[in-house]
């Protein structure tokens, strides 16, 4: 059975929860499209380390479509995300104590890359199944759009056979008690991921070959 990698990242900025991983971690092992497994891995908070953790889970899990989940606090619904850019610009530090300002994240690389994952059918579906959904057009330029980078630029360097994009999802509800802050439950956060994934199967067809 061929794999759709699913990745989440640890807890940053003193949270002890990281609603990605939560919603990886309860996807793993699940079968979506009947020919697809998700194999889930948990990345790192940190700059570069966690685009380089995810091209060793790629190498060792050798998967179909590759979809990583972020944290993306105040947002009110599941936003698969159109673009990522060649910018490391960060407001607060990271996990190791990195603070880049202003940096490119591959100085020979191209401004920026598009996913390739069927973004406007997964909303669509997502939607359709009751799960607030809509495109961004900004991963914003923390290790979540690092990573989404890197993926990407490993894709178009190394393995033109997968397809990959990124998905930020809000708060869970158990982080939002004490903030003022949008959130859903994680039910609705694993729901709206798994109907996303069951799309991204779809797209890939039962020989794993991409369509879009």
């Amino acid at each position: 059975m061929d794999a759709i990698l699913v990745t989440g990242f640890e807890p940053f900025q003193g949270e002890a929860l990281n609603p990605s991983w939560e919603v990886a971690r309860s996807l793993a092992g699940e079968t979506v499209g009947v020919h697809y497994r998700i194999v889930a891995r948990r990345l790192p908070t940190v700059y570069g380390r966690a685009g380089e953790e995810l091209v060793s889970a790629i190498g060792e899990v050798k998967p179909r479509a590759v979809v990583c989940l972020g944290e993306a606090g105040g947002r009110t619904h599941v936003t698969p995300e159109r673009i990522a850019i060649n910018i490391m610009d960060a407001r607060i530090p990271d996990n190791a104590g990195q603070q880049p300002i202003d940096e490119p994240i591959a100085p020979d690389g191209p401004a920026a890359y598009f996913s390739t994952l069927p973004i406007r059918a997964m909303v669509e579906a997502m939607c359709g199944a009751g799960v607030p959904a809509h495109i961004s057009n900004t991963a914003g330029t923390f290790v979540c759009n690092d990573t989404f980078y890197r993926l990407m630029h490993f894709i178009a360097e190394e393995s033109p056979g997968i397809i990959g994009g990124f998905i930020h999802v809000p708060y869970m509800t158990e982080q939002a008690l004490h903030k003022q802050a949008p959130s859903l439950p994680l039910t609705t956060l694993v729901a709206g991921v798994r109907t996303a994934l069951a799309v991204v199967a779809s797209a890939l067809g039962p020989a794993g070959a991409p369509k879009c």
